[in-house]
């Protein structure tokens, strides 16, 4: 397969450009072909780790949400999270060994440092959307349905929020996911997250927000 038929098949591949910045202008072959080798290593190298906890959510105010060892003041997570009785907690890392990685390549070759930290945002974001996958089957067994995921650092949801989920979640000890005093996860190529459990059926688009045309979305970031 060549790299434009990649491109036409690969959602990962889509996505890496999208990070790059390309919008609507066609890529380059040799853009395209480092970007295959990006992901190439990414698969010899990720070491990925999930962990997840789900949790009862309340609102006693507008605009805050709530649960056991979390208090959130937050409009767009209470916007998101409206009609939830349940969330989700998760914390998910590509590991430390893509940090090693990126640092070789940002010694070495920027062009490559740049490509490869698209491609393991998209390579991340995959790995959520196929767990995310799994867990809406599982949870349709119940008549559960997952909202879109929704991340400290998005809109109001302060960043600060990080370290609660961490320490929830016992994420350093469980995948060695961590954070430092600025609020930044190591490794860098990681995630937390919160994702509402609704009896409501809503569509929502699998790419997230970003990629999703409808502005209008009640649950949109």
């Amino acid at each position: 397969m060549n790299s434009r038929t990649d491109m036409e098949t690969d959602i990962r591949v889509r996505e890496a450009v999208r990070y790059l910045g390309y919008g609507r202008k066609e890529v380059d072959e040799q853009t395209l072909e480092l970007i295959r080798e990006a992901f190439a290593a990414l698969e010899e190298t990720a070491a990925k780790r999930i962990v997840w906890q789900r949790r009862p959510v309340t609102f006693p105010e507008e605009d805050r949400v709530e649960t056991e060892g979390m208090k959130i003041h937050s409009h767009g997570l209470a916007k998101n999270l409206k009609g939830c009785g349940e969330m989700i907690l998760l914390a998910a890392t590509l590991g430390t060994q893509i940090d090693l990685l990126l640092r070789k390549y940002n010694r070495t070759d920027m062009t490559r440092a740049v490509v490869m930290q698209a491609c393991a945002a998209a390579e991340l974001e995959e790995y959520l959307d196929q767990w995310q996958d799994e867990m809406k089957e599982k949870l349709g067994e119940e008549g559960l349905y997952p909202r879109p995921r929704f991340s400290p650092g998005y809109g109001d949801f302060s960043i600060q929020h990080q370290k609660e989920l961490l320490s929830l979640l016992d994420a350093p000890k469980r995948i060695g996911l961590t954070m430092t005093e600025g609020c930044m996860l190591t490794p860098t190529k990681s995630v937390t997250a919160v994702m509402g459990l609704s009896r409501e059926k809503f569509p929502c688009h699998r790419q997230g927000c970003e990629a999703c045309g409808k502005t209008d979305c009640a649950y949109r970031r």
